[in-house]
């Protein structure tokens, strides 16, 4: 192949004398420094299970994207701009270690972030551990996340399955109920919840029995036989676990065999919008349950989320967009405090650090690496047709955790 003609010695142009090659050679110094005045971003590598479970997580994402417009309009962290980079994790954990190697090693990300399934995000945090990499965890919920299979470099941002069990105990321990049954998706968080609330209840009620319990598998609830075997044990009162397309198949023939009648149902995260309103009229009354009260919440802070929210997405953000959002604030306060991206830097920048949600202040615990953030505590009810929450109140995460002398017990060491 020829060179191009203007290559070629014998082409037609202007001749360059000494002084034009100097500029020209001037000019192409000039313009890697010129680069070099834009710093590189700060690069989030973040998972979550977009295709498994996007009512959520969709949600999630506009959340912290959001937040992410809002710091960068300030400036960014460090004087350099967040960029986040997203990948599906598929819901499993070998998907999620695949697409956490493939942020770190062909996208080059500073840290890694995200999650919604429990054992997905354990994963994870092993992985990360593996290449001292920093793993700020947002929506999972097990203890074992921080605990008895916590490392220095994973955090975890919402309150775990500890925490708002010990949130729908302090109601729960209020009933005359005594026969107590329990259903709860067969993995991690549904194993973590049902065994902090069965622990915390009998503590305050050693007169309380658990005579029956249930485990479907995720997302493929009987929720006909699951129903049948719980009545069958006579139970008064449930604790359900279930959430997403197996709660409502699980209230849906509840309902119709009627299992919830003269019974008190605890339940965890059905208050959540995400939750509650693909119920519809079919919502249950007078459940106690965590979640999350949108626009009936009327602080300036969740007040002025909820106005930005709308601008930006058209639609009323749920407990999703609030963990998404939450999560980058907290990143970017954890890196400005840390100074650098450097782990260990990193481990100590986000120990400890204070930053700001739609529900209020909340830090992440230097001892086990646990946020503060609260959630809300009420009843089911409904309204216009839909379900709702009411008799709520903010529970603060912090007023609801172990001795530090517990968490250090169950916390291995290092």
């Amino acid at each position: 192949m020829s060179e191009p003609t203007t290559a070629n010695p014998t082409s037609r142009g202007p001749r360059l004398n000494r002084r034009s090659v100097l500029a020209i050679a001037a000019s192409s110094v000039a313009a890697p420094s010129i680069a070099r005045a834009q710093p590189a971003s700060i690069r989030i590598g973040e998972l979550n299970a977009y295709t498994a479970i996007p009512a959520f997580t969709v949600p999630h994402r506009n959340g912290f994207q959001l937040a992410l417009e809002e710091i960068n309009a300030k400036g960014g962290v460090l004087g350099r701009k967040l960029e986040v980079v997203s990948r599906d994790d598929g819901g499993t954990p070998q998907d999620a270690v695949r697409a956490a190697g493939e942020l770190l090693d062909a996208q080059k990300v500073d840290l890694l972030a995200g999650g919604y399934l429990s054992n997905v995000a354990l994963a994870v945090s092993d992985f990360a551990l593996s290449r001292n990499t920093l793993y700020i965890a947002g929506e999972p919920l097990t203890d074992a996340l921080v605990w008895d299979k916590g490392n220095r470099i994973c955090f975890r941002l919402r309150p775990s399955t500890y925490m708002q069990a010990a949130m729908l105990v302090e109601e729960a321990a209020k009933l005359p109920a005594r026969r107590w049954v329990t259903v709860a998706p067969n993995y991690e968080y549904g194993l973590s919840a049902v065994k902090w609330f069965r622990a915390l209840l009998s503590a305050q009620r050693p007169d309380v029995s658990f005579v029956a319990e249930q485990w479907p598998a995720l997302g493929k609830i009987d929720a006909g036989a699951t129903v049948a075997a719980l009545a069958d044990a006579k139970p008064e009162a449930i604790l359900n676990i279930t959430f997403g397309a197996d709660l409502t198949n699980f209230v849906r023939q509840g309902n119709t065999r009627g299992l919830f009648e003269g019974r008190s149902v605890v339940s965890m995260l059905t208050g959540e919008p995400e939750y509650l309103a693909p119920l519809g009229d079919e919502a249950p009354e007078g459940w106690i349950v965590t979640g999350y009260p949108q626009a009936a919440l009327k602080t300036p802070a969740n007040e002025a989320f909820i106005a930005a929210y709308r601008k930006r997405f058209d639609v009323v953000p749920g407990m999703g967009a609030v963990v998404g959002y939450s999560l980058m604030q907290s990143i970017a306060a954890g890196i400005r405090t840390a100074g650098g991206l450097e782990t260990g830097k990193l481990v100590a920048g986000f120990s400890g650090v204070g930053f700001d949600t739609p529900f209020g202040h909340a830090i992440y615990r230097a001892l086990d690496h646990q946020g503060t953030l609260g959630t809300f505590v009420g009843k089911t009810a409904l309204k216009d047709g839909k379900g709702t929450m009411t008799d709520w109140r903010y529970a603060d995460g912090a007023a609801y955790l172990p001795s530090d002398a517990k968490v250090r017990a169950l916390r291995p060491a290092g």
